[in-house]
């Protein structure tokens, strides 16, 4: 691949000297420009690969040179180099659709990674031919299980493609069970992080006391118990992608920490003396309107507007109903692959009626725990209404909550267990005695992982 090609902006010819050297030491070709309308003639005259520019220029903003690329040259992805602490201009210029942004005085290690990462939107050579003889492929195969033909799956498979472009804080907002993890996995994928990686971390599963540790590492000796040093979850990211689910459970104390590390782009482990510089995207999710918790003094405004720079929605199961046969086989076909079911069962059409009707209060995760149910019950490779034992809004919508699902799963390992110790580990007497096919027994036994017993 030809070498990378960058231009810089800036009105400051210390700053365009010290940026042309660094990338220069990278072996990169660089051209620079003093002004917005310098700019404009060499973005005209040929293609980059990455365009930096100052946030002030004599004749006009950064974020307006931003906008432009965008719309002109959308394959040139923009950093922004904004005032140190000027928070507010950072994020302005992501919301103008910034790949990324980085303070006065410019770090040039800090730079060195920002160019490193964009330089891998580089499309590889030949890769639109590629495309080109690709167009019979299915536009939904390359996303895991965000399938449909919705408009609002569409929306929102073009959305993701867009922030797979940028290093911007991206807040998905959704339902519980409408596949927020799912969405934020696919950016990580899709962008030049792809490499790097993924750190899911649940906010509400951590105790507050441990919440720092857990984020930001500690120093052996720091605390009783810390017998070792320990990294923590932003350094766990390194080079990837910080996924903060639930972020709205953050404690007060966690909250102005978090804030911190974002502004700062480092981290404090506890019991150090000098912070440690972190390069990792977060995305964060709730089900909960952080809007509304900001209103009610409960969650942190400042937090609230660098988390939420760009907001994506999940769409709710009710909203996409007629996707539901998509979804279904889909899961069904995931089913008998993991549990290693030879025969593969078919929704007759009053099952799939009914599954169409259900309003799904727990979404696609709901119906995941419905067909799991009903391919253990159905006989004869027929998944009949009854097998899908349905339940009505009102008993449905606690059971998606993980706590009485767990407990429902745990009940289930018991029987299943006290079953197979009763018949000495004789699956086909147990299944006789719990009231089920072979088959049933053979595929929970698998799903509640108890293949190790007996």
């Amino acid at each position: 691949m030809s070498k990378a090609h960058i231009l810089i902006v800036d009105d400051e010819p210390d700053i365009r000297a010290l940026v042309e050297i660094a990338l220069s030491r990278m072996g990169l070709r660089t051209d620079s420009a003093a002004s917005l309308a310098e700019a404009r003639e060499r973005l005209a005259a040929q293609r980059f690969d990455l365009c930096i520019t100052d946030m002030r220029l004599p004749d006009g903003n950064g974020v307006s040179l931003v906008s432009e690329i965008q719309k002109q040259y959308p394959e040139t992805p923009v950093a922004v180099i904004t005032a140190y602490g000027n928070a507010e201009a950072a994020v302005e210029s992501l919301k103008a659709g910034a790949f990324d942004f980085v303070s006065k005085p410019v770090d040039i290690a800090v730079l060195r990674k920002l160019v490193d990462t964009a330089l891998k939107l580089r499309p590889r050579e030949g890769a639109e031919s590629d495309a080109a003889t690709d167009t019979d492929q299915d536009a939904t195969a390359d996303y895991g299980g965000l399938l449909g033909n919705h408009e609002s799956i569409r929306q929102l498979r073009d959305m993701i493609e867009r922030l797979a472009r940028s290093q911007a804080p991206v807040h998905i907002s959704g339902e519980s069970g409408t596949g927020k993890e799912l969405v934020a996995r696919l950016i990580h994928a899709r962008g030049p992080r792809a490499s790097g990686p993924f750190v899911p971390v649940n906010c509400g599963a951590i105790p507050s006391e441990l919440m720092e540790s857990e984020f930001f590492g500690h120093r052996k000796g720091s605390f009783t118990g810390a017998h070792r040093d320990k990294v923590g979850l932003f350094q766990a990211g390194e080079n990837g992608t910080l996924f903060l689910d639930e972020v709205a459970d953050l404690p007060a104390h966690m909250q102005v920490k978090l804030l911190r590390a974002l502004q700062e782009r480092a981290v404090r482990p506890v019991g150090a003396e000098t912070e440690v510089p972190v390069n990792v995207r977060v995305i964060s999710a709730t089900h909960r309107s952080l809007a509304a918790l900001v209103a009610a003094g409960t969650f942190r405004q400042d937090l609230y507007y660098r988390l939420n720079v760009i907001e994506v929605r999940t769409p709710t199961l009710r909203e996409r109903a007629a996707d539901i046969p998509l979804l279904a086989q889909q899961i069904l076909d995931r089913l008998c692959r993991n549990f290693e079911i030879s025969e593969l069962p078919q929704l007759d059409s009053e099952a799939l009626k009914s599954l169409c009707e259900h309003p799904f209060p727990g979404n696609v995760r709901e119906l995941e725990n419905v067909l799991e149910r009903a391919v253990t019950l159905c006989e004869g490779g027929r998944i009949r209404a009854t097998d899908l034992q349905l339940r009505s809004p009102a008993v449905a919508a606690p059971l998606t909550g993980n706590g009485l699902e767990d407990q429902i799963e745990e009940i289930e390992k018991r029987a299943i267990l006290e079953a197979l110790q009763k018949t000495r580990f004789n699956k086909t007497r147990a299944a006789e005695l719990l009231g089920m096919s072979f088959r049933s027994l053979r595929y929970r036994i698998k799903k509640l992982g108890l293949d190790d017993h007996g």
